[in-house]
């Protein structure tokens, strides 16, 4: 029994669990809250408060009311959602410098503790202030927890594996993602507001044994690269990366929009207004689709999509393609939208959003690690650290300015202007399908040594078959 935990602890498949474990929690707690934080701020006490605070009678029907106090709350529920995306914001550059220099377990446990306390203070926060410093701790610790777990994948899995791997990683994110809403609906409705962030902390505490139980003298093997200060500056030079963290951008901000502009729209047009649950099923569409997107769009690598090519002709498998095909979905599920009028109508846009947010990243993040590979370096932390921030700031101004957008535009041309936004973006992707002559890092040929993942992943499917 020793010699098996012993092995079971020296094998790089714990590793790949405990990142997969760390994913999915990061992103059930990023998506139980969207169900509940919308009713919760509009809660029967917030409403009286709001009504004997005006002066004079009453003009306007319940249902008028409703709809103008959902309107100008979409304001502090953007700016609550997006507060977490700002602290990620400002924390991620300093985390990919540090996934260098300490190696990436450590962070990894730091994220999962600060995550956490925030779970903590969720469950029992009360006001609007403690809400938000909840979802800035969540911040904080999605940083270290996504910057680190990348990291740990791209050092530790061959090039020829990553397209397998490391969407196998992602479906920790798409299952987070797809649980977390309905979770936080359903929950919310029946225990109370505790309860969903509860389940989520006792998970956490689970992962951080285990993190523990894992961390030994290996964690110390990680090779630390000599990290200049503007190197990371030096990434903003090179094309092919920035058209690559540009479209993981501006795909994820359209998703990032909805999760304070769709709960205030179906509560203010929808008579009877949708319950709790309801609130939170709305997005099992979005969670499906990016759970089959995150699969399915990473399966080949750049050498089976040659070998396939030379008999079947060409196919949109490639990185570049796959992501121009997502980005044109998006664009038209952005402006098919606002045309349901219904809960189900929802659903086929829902769908395609989520889909092609899981496509572009199956297909673009093991790309960013290629970029690294072809210039000889090691040094994923910086790359994925750039990464990370155009996702930041995705989650920080989408909600943010898409609850201000809402009073200018109205949410059905905000939606369509999401998703001309989409369409325009695509030709820029014909940048990925040239060669890469560009510097990412400095060209310090940095020998690579990559583990037994893609081997244990390998044999696998050796005994499966």
């Amino acid at each position: 029994m020793q010699h098996l935990i012993q092995s079971l602890r020296n094998s790089n498949l714990s590793l790949f669990l405990i990142i997969y474990l760390s994913f999915f929690l990061d992103n059930v707690l990023l998506t139980v809250v969207v169900p509940i934080i919308p009713d919760y701020l509009f809660s029967n006490q917030n409403i009286d408060n709001h009504d004997n605070s005006r002066l004079g009678p009453k003009t306007l029907s319940p249902l008028q009311e409703k709809f103008e106090t959902l309107e100008n709350d979409n304001g502090p529920l953007g700016a609550l959602l997006a507060s977490k995306a700002f602290v990620q914001l400002a924390f991620t550059p300093f985390m990919g410098y540090l996934t260098e220099i300490m190696g990436c377990c450590i962070p990894l446990l730091l994220g999962s503790c600060n995550m956490l306390l925030a779970t903590f203070l969720f469950a029992y926060g009360n006001s609007y202030g403690i809400l938000v410093l909840a979802r800035a701790l969540h911040g904080s610790s999605s940083a270290a927890i996504a910057v680190s777990g990348m990291s740990i994948l791209a050092k530790n899995v061959s090039q020829n594996m990553r397209a397998k791997i490391m969407p196998l990683a992602f479906g920790g994110i798409a299952l987070g993602v797809l649980i977390g809403y309905p979770l936080g609906g359903a929950a919310y409705q029946l225990l109370g507001k505790p309860a969903p962030f509860l389940i989520i902390a006792f998970l956490i505490c689970v992962s951080i044994v285990l993190q523990l139980w894992y961390i030994d003298d290996k964690s110390n093997e990680t090779t630390i690269d000599e990290i200049k200060c503007g190197q990371f500056l030096s990434l903003l030079n090179d094309k092919q990366l920035m058209v690559t963290t540009f479209t993981i951008c501006i795909c994820t901000s359209t998703m990032a929009i909805l999760e304070p502009c769709v709960p205030m729209w179906l509560l203010a047009h929808l008579n009877p207004p949708p319950s709790r649950w309801q609130l939170g099923a709305v997005f099992i569409p979005d969670s499906v689709g990016y759970f089959i997107g995150s699969h399915c769009a990473g399966t080949y690598s750049e050498f089976e999509i040659e070998a396939i090519n030379k008999f079947l002709g060409l196919l949109p498998m490639a990185s570049w393609r796959v992501a121009f095909s997502a980005l044109v979905l998006a664009g038209l599920s952005c402006c098919a939208l606002p045309l349901a009028s219904t809960l189900s109508q929802l659903s086929l846009p829902h769908f395609g959003l989520g889909l092609s947010v899981g496509a572009v990243d199956a297909a673009l993040v093991p790309f960013l690690a290629n970029l690294v590979d072809k210039k000889g370096s090691n040094q994923y932390g910086p790359v994925y650290a750039l990464q990370q921030v155009f996702v930041s700031l995705a989650y920080a101004f989408g909600p943010l300015l898409g609850g201000q957008a809402v009073h200018i535009f109205g949410f059905p041309w905000l939606m369509r202007v999401m998703g001309f936004m989409n369409l325009l973006f695509c030709p820029l992707l014909l940048e990925l399908e040239k060669d890469h002559s560009s510097v990412l890092l400095d060209d310090t040929k940095t020998p690579r040594s990559y583990s037994t993942l893609d081997n244990t992943y390998s044999s696998l499917d050796e005994e499966a078959n």
